[in-house]
């Protein structure tokens, strides 16, 4: 997902002229990071998915579904988004987050908090 967003930033900045090798070339990772204020897309998505999370545990029993029925594949056992949901929010929130999502003001405390402080480490692929 890093990959496709700096390639979508490569093409919206578009080459730079090299003065000391007289051509133009594309723009280096870092040089895009210095660049651009955004945080990665992966880490918008993550987030996302913490608040998304959030919304589905605070709406009530007969609304909408808590589990969707799959059938069960052969191989080792998929990651399923509510695994890598709970773990986010136990990077983020520490053992106590899961009580903290019932209460909409709390959750969102904790979103902001890792938001700025970027707690969610993201890899640099």
């Amino acid at each position: 997902m890093n990959i496709f967003e700096r390639t979508v930033y490569r093409r919206i900045l578009g080459p730079v002229y090299d003065k000391e090798k007289e051509n133009w070339r594309v723009l280096t990772k870092k040089e895009i990071y210095a660049i651009v204020i955004n945080p990665a897309i992966t880490k918008t998505i993550r987030l996302d998915g913490l608040n998304w999370f959030g919304h589905v545990q605070r709406v009530e029993e007969n609304r909408i579904p808590k589990e969707f029925g799959t059938t069960r594949l052969r191989d080792r056992p998929r990651n399923r988004w509510q695994n890598e949901v709970r773990e986010d929010g136990r990077i983020v929130g520490g053992e106590g987050w899961q009580e903290k999502v019932h209460n909409r003001e709390e959750l969102m405390k904790l979103l902001r908090t890792a938001r700025n402080r970027c707690i969610l480490h993201v890899p640099k692929a």
